[in-house]
């Protein structure tokens, strides 16, 4: 057989061997991507909510309304309810003034009724107090608390902080009875983000003065807006002849407005919702902090917070072994030791030997160096297969 026949077929197996290993190459990459394709910006993996009505009373319905409103939105953007935890003094659904018994309204024709069957409170009457809504954000609770009562997150939880009810300068009233400071409130969100226990925060507040509510917050990658700034008040939005009081607050109803266009797939931003803040529509000046935020606002979806993700996270098994070699009768210790009580009480090291073998394998984890030995494996086999084609030929 001519030599240009056998380098031809060996070209052949070399270029099959290349268009294969390339092939795997990508098909793994395909994998990655299609794992990660809708991975948020912002790096988190999970979504909270934190829903806070503080007011008692029947005429405070409209502040049972907004946040009821707000607990109706984040469920219908996916968040569930062992990720909501929602506060109300007061039950003004099964209040004897309500003409219309175990329903709460936030509009004038009654549409839709937001107490329903399906509503969860965690901390109901006299359980919202500034000291649990304190131990709730940082943690602190006791150990009999169920599940429930508890804000479960972590460093890759967003969370969307919802406030209402009535304020003044740095103030949020609880009940009539007892205030939350500005301060108090800074302070819980720093303890949390030295706790690791959030990504990103959206702090939205109803109330008289709301703007004063976020000027002590110094923790990084907290978005705050209010309903009003200093020396201002916020409005309701209209009420209900037959119920006798105002279902709903201003600024509340103009956020839901932009809500309710909005789905689990949606690419509205936080400052397309923003940008829609109108004095003459709110009868107040909203106010947004940024200053510690660490994203641009027409980049932050608004189902960031108020709705959910569930995002698939590659990681690479990288396992470290805690061993002690031996090398020149000198014993290194590792990085991590086992400790083993012993009987006069005194922890001593559990030393553990394994001696490294020197062979030619390759982690698993390691992409580049499995990507390489695929490589290899696949022109080692080509060629040999084209070695056995030219012999077949050779024979014929």
């Amino acid at each position: 057989m001519k030599i240009t026949t056998i380098l031809r077929s060996l070209l052949v197996g070399l270029c099959i061997a290349s268009t294969l290993a390339i092939s795997v190459t990508n098909n793994q990459n395909d994998v990655e991507g299609f794992f990660n394709k809708n991975k948020s910006k912002s790096g988190h993996t999970n979504n909270w909510a934190v829903l806070v009505c503080t007011s008692r009373f029947w005429f405070n319905y409209r502040h049972i309304a907004n946040t009821l409103s707000m607990y109706r939105t984040v469920k219908r953007l996916g968040i569930p309810d062992s990720n909501i935890i929602m506060m109300l003094a007061d039950d003004v659904a099964c209040n004897s003034r309500n003409i219309f018994p175990a329903t709460v309204y936030n509009n004038r024709g009654r549409y839709l009724d937001l107490y329903g069957e399906n509503v969860e409170v965690d901390y109901r009457g006299y359980e919202v107090t500034v000291e649990n809504f304190i131990r709730l954000l940082t943690g602190r609770v006791a150990k009999e608390t169920p599940r429930s009562k508890r804000l479960l997150t972590d460093d890759q939880s967003n969370i969307l902080v919802y406030m209402t009810g009535h304020g003044g300068e740095e103030f949020l009233k609880f009940q009539d009875a007892e205030e939350i400071s500005a301060y108090d409130l800074g302070d819980a969100f720093q303890q949390m983000y030295e706790k690791k226990r959030y990504n990103e925060i959206l702090f939205m507040i109803d109330t008289c003065q709301a703007n004063t509510m976020y000027t002590k917050i110094h923790s990084p990658n907290i978005l705050a807006t209010g309903s009003s700034k200093l020396k201002e008040s916020s409005y309701s939005h209209h009420d209900d002849p037959d119920i006798g009081v105002a279902v709903i607050d201003r600024f509340t109803y103009y956020v839901l407005e932009v809500l309710e266009k909005v789905d689990m797939q949606s690419k509205a931003t936080l400052k397309d919702l923003f940008d829609t803040y109108n004095f003459d529509l709110l009868h107040s000046t909203p106010g947004v902090r940024d200053d510690l935020f660490n994203r641009p606002l027409d980049q932050v979806l608004l189902t960031d917070f108020f709705g959910n993700v569930q995002n698939v996270e590659l990681t690479e098994s990288k396992e470290k072994s805690s061993f002690v070699a031996e090398s020149d009768g000198v014993l290194e210790e590792s990085e991590a030791t086992i400790l083993e009580p012993t009987v006069d009480n005194v922890s001593r090291p559990v030393q553990e030997f394994r001696r490294q073998e020197q062979d030619h394998s390759f982690e698993i984890g390691d992409s580049n160096q499995s990507q390489t030995f695929r490589y290899i494996a696949f022109v080692m086999l080509s060629l040999i297969l084209g070695g056995a084609l030219v012999a077949g030929s050779s024979m014929i």
